[in-house]
């Protein structure tokens, strides 16, 4: 008897299980719409987003250059992650991605970057130090140059600006030393930053030093990895730091700082021979056929018109590889997927409905030059018309405030962000204006520049690193993340169930 009893109760209680998880809707169905609304809010968790931020950078990744098989490893674990959570497919061919061409280039060991010293009849060399003072060139060629050093300000030739780093100086056969950007600020002077803009890029640059006959560059440009540039198989370059520039102007009579800001003023060129002999060795593998997937899903509207319109949550999925050594990119831009998948989770897994649906994009190819952003725009998987705006997320994992990036070109799109975090995050978020007048170095201003309404998150207040191997999981925030995922969720959902939204300047 009492072993008949006993398993009546074990029965009782396997049942009682059984409901919870079949009927999980009777367990909340006294829950007014706010309490159920605040669960799923709350559900949105730091520790989570940090797992994902864990996940995306583990090693078998090495680094999520765009083009390379690890690279699409990544974009198919995050596309069965999408499918997991009940994020609907809506990339090509109802897959979970949209496949565009992108070569890349492996760098591998050895590297270096030395200055070749004479002493008496012997010659010594000062090796610099990686990712202190230099970091191979991404997209370098593989071999040696040796060469002397020609300093070549910022590599311009502009005829139609009466500019031209390159006219008083032979370069064949040599090393060329090269500043980044431009010397014209396009906050400080637009007009005629526009006139600039095209010289500013670094293919402009690195194929403007090919065509005068350079071997090699030394760019001073962080030291950073970066494979946002041209390729040229006989070229060898490398980023290098104020120390080699240092050493390279040392005993030229000629100050670097006084150079730079005497180019910024006069807008002439200051090139001169420096004297000095360096070496570049570089060892890289050219890979012509890669493919890049930019992973594509989304949460749609239950509302028979309005589910045709769309909010979109982007980030880059990709980052710079291994140069040589592997680049984790935990902040830039692990910690963007993992908000937006935060927020798309919450989305997907509730019972609150949204009228709009709300798309979910992590891109390729933002580190060659945000072309991921620049395919999708020629090839919408949702016409640009029906897209109500877009919230990029790029590098909001390190630190305590939220920048909001064009908050002001855009006010009533603003007001739904700084709604969503005083009604319920308190954290510190505030919106600044965007002329995004300078090359792209967001996926943020493809969108903009095809007139979609388009904000882009960063974080800051706490020591980050960009493009180097520290950029890894132990600088990581969660809280900010957290803080972050919850802004997005609040924004779309109530973007989404607004009964018209028109945030575009006519």
């Amino acid at each position: 008897m009492k072993k008949r009893f006993l398993i009546k109760l074990i029965l009782l209680f396997i049942f009682s299980l059984l409901a919870i998880n079949i009927f999980p809707q009777h367990r909340n169905s006294q829950l007014s719409p706010e309490e159920s609304f605040r669960m799923v809010l709350h559900s949105i968790s730091g520790h989570d987003l940090y797992n994902y931020v864990k996940q995306i950078t583990e090693d078998k990744y090495k680094g999520r250059l765009s083009g390379t098989e690890e690279y699409r490893e990544v974009a198919n674990w995050l596309a069965d992650w999408f499918k997991e959570t009940g994020v609907l497919p809506h990339g090509d061919n109802n897959t979970y991605f949209q496949y565009f061409d992108l070569p890349y280039i492996l760098v591998k060991k050895p590297c270096y970057v030395a200055l070749n010293i004479p002493v008496n009849n012997d010659t010594i060399r000062k090796y610099y130090r990686y990712e202190d003072d230099f970091m191979p060139g991404s997209t370098s060629g593989s071999g040696t140059a040796t060469a002397e050093v020609v300093y070549v300000g910022y590599g311009v030739t502009a005829p139609e600006l009466n500019y031209d780093d390159y006219k008083n100086v032979d370069v064949k056969g040599k090393i060329v030393l090269m500043e980044r950007e431009v010397p014209v600020n396009p906050d400080k002077n637009p007009e005629l930053f526009k006139k600039w803009r095209p010289y500013s890029f670094h293919q402009y640059k690195l194929e403007n030093a090919v065509k005068h006959g350079a071997i090699g560059m030394l760019y001073n440009y962080g030291p950073i990895a970066n494979p946002n540039n041209a390729y040229n198989a006989h070229f060898i370059y490398s980023h290098v730091g104020d120390v080699v520039v240092e050493d390279i102007f040392k005993g030229t009579g000629k100050s670097h700082k006084e150079i730079i800001e005497k180019i910024a003023k006069e807008l002439q060129p200051q090139s001169f021979y420096t004297g000095k002999s360096a070496t570049i060795q570089n060892t890289t593998e050219y890979h012509p056929d890669g493919k890049a997937p930019t992973v594509i899903g989304y949460v749609e509207g239950s509302d028979p018109q309005l589910k045709n319109e769309f909010i979109i949550i982007s980030a880059h999925l990709d980052h710079v590889g291994q140069c040589y050594e592997t680049v984790p990119g935990a902040n830039d831009n692990a910690s963007g997927v993992a908000s937006m998948m935060g927020a798309a989770k919450a989305l997907a897994n509730s019972a609150i409905h949204i009228k709009r649906s709300v798309m979910f994009i992590a891109f390729a190819g933002e580190e060659d030059g945000v072309v991921g952003s620049k395919y999708y725009i020629k090839n919408p998987e949702v016409p640009l018309k029906n897209t109500v705006c877009v919230m990029n997320l790029d590098g909001v994992g390190c630190g305590n405030k939220i920048w909001c990036l064009s908050g002001k070109n855009f006010p009533a799109f603003w007001s739904y962000i700084n709604d969503a975090n005083e009604k319920y995050v308190h954290g510190i978020v505030e919106p600044t204006e965007f002329s995004n007048l300078a090359r792209p170095r967001l996926d943020a201003a493809r969108f903009l520049w095809a007139g979609v309404p388009t904000v882009s998150f960063n974080v800051s207040g706490a020591k980050s690193f960009y493009h180097i191997p520290k950029d890894e999981l132990s600088t990581i925030t969660p809280e900010i993340m957290e803080q972050m995922s919850r802004i997005l969720f609040l924004s779309a959902y109530e973007m989404a169930n607004a009964d018209s939204v028109n945030f575009r300047i006519e």
